[in-house]
């Protein structure tokens, strides 16, 4: 079996969980090939008893294919991770080192049951929905799609926005707002559900349009079919506007015309319990807890 390891930096305090990592993979033979800057920042801090290979980005996990791809930090770094895995179908496991871990569901007190589990196959798989960008003028190079949410956004200090907003084709609103997010029902429980957004099954076929700080007060977050379209035309005062793919951004201007649809592949998470979603909610987001019953 071999594994990719990704992760963006290493940070001094999680140095012996991502040790016994390296340990828990050596003693059940996994291979690990390292995505290959983070690699480098490893070099000095972790002892390898069996030398890791280099993962160079998608194009390296097509040239030599893995069975997982571990992600080490928060959900943050499981979004990074799909920019490596994009379309190959190999499965991400996050392992949270981070705060929430809503998406890297397994605490580092479990790394080496984790390891345990996927050599021997006790895992389940999570198969989520991706949104898809398409511009008029090119953004996001090859890395046009997000797991969580896309956005609109307003820069700085400037004025708020005029975000005319179709469904295929058919006018549906125009947004006096800081912004737009359109969501997945991944990404429902992280900015959208900030700004006011449902909380909405994995598995829902749904994406959520939430506006950011919205001027009519009769504007509320809505929820479609991921099988619409999505597109819109912006207006404001500023000239440049912000668009984000989960944690990646670009400038755009009025000149750009954007819609978002569903993506025509997926990412499969791994986890190792049969966990389901109202677990998570529960148990990450305090989902329904009454302070008055402790």
């Amino acid at each position: 079996m071999q594994v990719g390891i990704y992760s963006k930096l290493l940070k001094e305090q999680d140095i012996p969980h991502v040790q016994n990592l390296f340990d828990a993979l050596h003693d059940e033979g996994i291979h690990a090939l390292v995505y290959a800057p983070y690699l480098d920042t490893l070099k000095q801090s972790i002892s390898f008893k069996r030398e890791a290979g280099r993962l160079d980005g998608y194009a390296g996990l097509k040239e030599n294919p893995c069975d997982f791809v571990i992600t080490l930090g928060g959900d943050g770094t499981m979004l990074g991770a799909t920019t490596l895995v994009r379309d190959s179908g190999v499965p991400i496991l996050g392992i949270n080192l981070g705060r929430l871990g809503f998406l890297a569901s397994i605490e580092k007190s479990r790394i080496r049951e984790a390891v345990r589990a996927i050599a021997r196959g006790h895992f389940v798989l999570e198969e989520r929905n991706l949104i898809y960008l398409e511009s008029n003028i090119p953004l996001f190079g090859d890395l046009r799609f997000a797991l969580n949410d896309f956005t609109l956004l307003k820069r700085d200090t400037s004025s708020m926005i005029t975000i005319h907003t179709y469904v295929d084709g058919a006018y549906l609103n125009t947004y006096w707002a800081d912004g737009i997010i359109v969501a997945t029902p991944t990404g429902s429980t992280g900015y959208s559900l900030s700004c006011g957004g449902p909380i909405v099954f994995p598995n829902s076929g749904n994406f959520v349009i939430t506006p950011v700080a919205p001027h009519n007060l009769n504007v509320r977050p809505m929820v479609i079919p991921d099988h619409s379209v999505i597109s819109f035309e912006i207006e404001g005062r500023a000239e440049n506007f912000l668009c984000t793919l989960d944690s990646r951004f670009e400038s755009v201007t009025a000149a750009h015309l954007l819609a978002v649809r569903k993506c025509d592949f997926t990412i499969k998470l791994a986890q190792l319990d049969n966990n389901s979603f109202m677990d998570t909610i529960r148990n990450k987001l305090a989902w329904g807890t009454d302070m008055r019953n402790h």
